[in-house]
């Protein structure tokens, strides 16, 4: 299976933060915003990783991320010149995907949780179709929201409906099998120009092979579109760290348990940041101290 990370669009609801910089860039708490979506592929175990962004921001990311050795993951990266919408994605990816399994993930969402690994891994584990996830929300007139029976099937799929017929939303984060890429090319744009992830998802709806996973209570998913979203995602990621003392998306913490790389890679990211708090965690991982294991 490959993977994608959408980091383009203006970011408009953040200005004027994002007015020189991709929102992807901007911390949360103590790390960019795009590690937090990173962290769930490599834990994945996904190695073939495509960075989506903007012309302007491409050089930053290639700047933070480089070519992934260090997480031992290969990142490749392509621009979407204007933003036509998450759909987009699989067009601007066909060369990537080559035919095979991807996960979408955005790069603006933020997942947390005991039992996260264990319910990803059940999704990553689909034959064919695709699978989306659903989350209880408050208010899911504003989101993507779907509907389902017992057995998981899809009953139906809406995006920002004035009815809901459920309170799940459908989070930045999807599983498609290789063929996603066809699907994406005969969509026509939405009344805003864009084509729209819930069309996709409509689309193997009329073919039953749209699959809901639910995540327990004890997932948390954070989106920071807003700057008090951001604000909200930072605090919650300071307080598991600094009161818990877990590491949230601690990206060569995570690879090195996968063995995705070598205490010797390790150290070199430790030595690198020795002086922040992210760095003295990964030199007590090189010396075998007792940490609480990195949550996503």
């Amino acid at each position: 299976m490959k993977a994608i990370v959408l980091a383009g669009g203006k970011s408009s609801r953040l200005y004027p933060a994002t007015l020189a910089c991709s929102k992807q860039i901007l911390s949360v708490y103590d790390k960019p915003m795009i590690y937090y979506p990173i962290s769930i592929l490599i834990m994945l175990g996904i190695k073939d990783i495509l960075i989506i962004s903007t012309e302007k921001d491409e050089a930053i990311f290639k700047g933070l991320l480089k070519s992934g050795e260090q997480f031992g993951v290969n990142f490749s990266y392509m621009v979407q010149k204007i933003p036509r919408g998450i759909a987009d994605a699989f067009i601007i990816a066909e060369k990537f995907i080559n035919g095979e399994k991807v996960c979408l993930i955005l790069g603006d969402n933020l997942f947390y949780g005991l039992d996260l690994k264990q319910t990803l891994e059940s999704a990553a584990s689909f034959k064919e179709g695709a699978v989306v996830f659903g989350y209880p929300v408050e208010n899911p007139t504003a989101f993507g929201v779907v509907d389902f029976d017992e057995k998981g099937n899809v009953i139906s799929i809406e995006e920002k409906p004035k009815n809901p017929k459920s309170n799940f939303a459908v989070p930045g984060l999807y599983f498609y099998d290789e063929n996603v890429v066809e699907i994406a090319k005969r969509l026509i744009p939405s009344q805003r120009g864009e084509l729209e992830i819930t069309s996709v998802n409509e689309e193997y709806l009329k073919k039953n092979m749209l699959k809901v996973k639910l995540f327990s209570s004890d997932v948390k998913w954070l989106d920071t579109g807003t700057h008090k979203d951001l604000l909200k995602a930072s605090n919650f990621v300071a307080k598991v760290q600094l009161e818990e003392g877990i590491y949230i998306a601690c990206l060569e913490e995570i690879a090195y348990n996968n063995g995705l790389i070598d205490r010797e890679n390790l150290l070199r990211s430790a030595e690198k940041y020795i002086k922040t708090e992210y760095g003295q965690h990964l030199f007590k991982l090189c010396k075998g101290e007792n940490v609480v294991e990195s949550k996503r």
